[in-house]
């Protein structure tokens, strides 16, 4: 199932409460061992101060009566897609060790700043970003620190200055897929850290939503979709485009339909 909002919630900068009538439409797959979600755009995986209905694991556990439930593969708040949480040890230990042994095929989705006209694969060691003020900022460059991240981008359409794209990773590094966007020069849409500014992530934080953040951002968020989780195996979890991006690929890009591998 694909999430059935139309419109943000409040979005503001601390965790905005999940609707527990709302949280069964985001099930992808609920058996004995696992609990796969389409994460919204909005929601936070870990729990927060604001209570269990804060945070998406907080509010899987209060939705199965579960007490204990293993985050597998997280997304920054702002991405949307395939979430996996564990029901109980031995399942976790399994998923996690195929994440480990890099047995799982992670495809994203990705609105682009500028028109890429074709694939191409990014091999550029990652470190945290010395001259930004965002704490947790990375950056392509050299140092001690630095981790090897490999990132394969594909156009699918571009159109009106933008590009959808398909992107598959080598290397799971934090902030991976933004990073190399920048390093690209075709900054994922909608990105508060690694976008036009990156003053307007503290901007958020501070005062939420503002008129200068919407005059900066064609987006509220990161255009970032985890759309599958292949293992080799055979096991796939798929979550179709987000409603947002593919709002925006029709009314901003013009594309009358989305590709088959966003459906």
């Amino acid at each position: 199932m694909s999430t059935h909002f139309t419109t943000y919630p409040i979005f503001g900068p601390n965790a905005d409460l999940i609707s527990p009538d709302e949280l069964p439409n985001w099930v992808l797959v609920n058996d004995d061992d696992l609990l796969a979600i389409d994460k919204p755009g909005w929601v936070v995986c870990h729990p927060s101060k604001n209570g269990p209905w804060s945070s998406l694991v907080g509010a899987c556990r209060e939705w199965t009566g579960l007490e204990t439930l293993h985050l597998i593969a997280r997304l920054d708040r702002e991405t949307s897609g395939v979430i996996l949480l564990a029901k109980h040890k031995a399942a976790a230990r399994k998923l996690q060790m195929a994440f480990q042994e890099r047995e799982v095929e992670k495809s994203y989705h990705a609105i682009l700043e500028g028109e890429m006209t074709e694939a191409v694969s990014v091999d550029q060691r990652l470190a945290k970003d010395l001259e930004s003020p965002v704490a947790a900022k990375v950056t392509v460059r050299r140092s001690n620190s630095s981790q090897r991240a490999i990132t394969h981008f594909a156009p699918l359409a571009a159109a009106n200055g933008y590009t959808l794209a398909q992107v598959t990773l080598e290397t799971g590094r934090k902030h991976q897929i933004r990073a190399h966007a920048e390093w690209l020069e075709h900054k994922i849409v909608g990105d508060k850290i690694y976008g036009p500014d990156d003053t307007l992530f503290l901007e958020f934080i501070e005062h939420g939503w503002t008129e200068r953040l919407a005059a900066s951002l064609p987006m509220r968020r990161q255009a970032l979709h985890c759309t599958e989780l292949k293992f080799t195996d055979g096991l796939t979890f798929r979550a179709p485009l987000a409603w947002d991006m593919a709002q925006f690929v029709h009314e901003r890009m013009g594309l009358s339909e989305l590709p088959e591998v966003c459906r």
